[in-house]
């Protein structure tokens, strides 16, 4: 079952823990502002690119709202290439709850309003 990750608790656990975030949204959404450390699978292209990327143990599938990537959640969880004990998760509100850093082109800026939230949708 997809877990639920609040931002606040993925936002503690970026520095300390082994966590892979999965940004969902289209690449130029992701280019314009993503959770430090995050890659880029669009969710038209997350079927076919999923045996692209070495899976690790603690996954967060991030978009805009938390519907999509909930969506893209379940079906990694379900993935031959996820470990059957792999920790797959959605994050809480996507986005639109994210109040922390994100990284733009290798730099990391402070999230703002609602404004400067990429918040393209699908």
């Amino acid at each position: 079952m997809v877990a639920a990750e609040t931002p606040e608790r993925l936002h503690g656990r970026l520095d300390a823990d082994d966590v892979q975030v999965v940004d969902i949204r289209p690449a130029d959404a992701f280019r314009s502002g993503h959770v430090p450390g995050a890659i880029n699978l669009p969710f038209p292209e997350f079927p076919r690119r999923v045996a692209d990327v070495e899976w690790g143990e603690d996954i967060v599938v991030v978009c805009p709202k938390g519907e999509s990537s909930l969506q893209a959640a379940r079906m990694l969880e379900s993935y031959e290439g996820v470990d059957a004990n792999a920790r797959v998760a959605n994050l809480e509100g996507g986005y639109r709850e994210w109040e922390y850093d994100l990284e733009r082109d290798g730099a990391t800026d402070r999230a703002g309003t609602d404004d400067d939230v990429p918040n393209a949708p699908f």
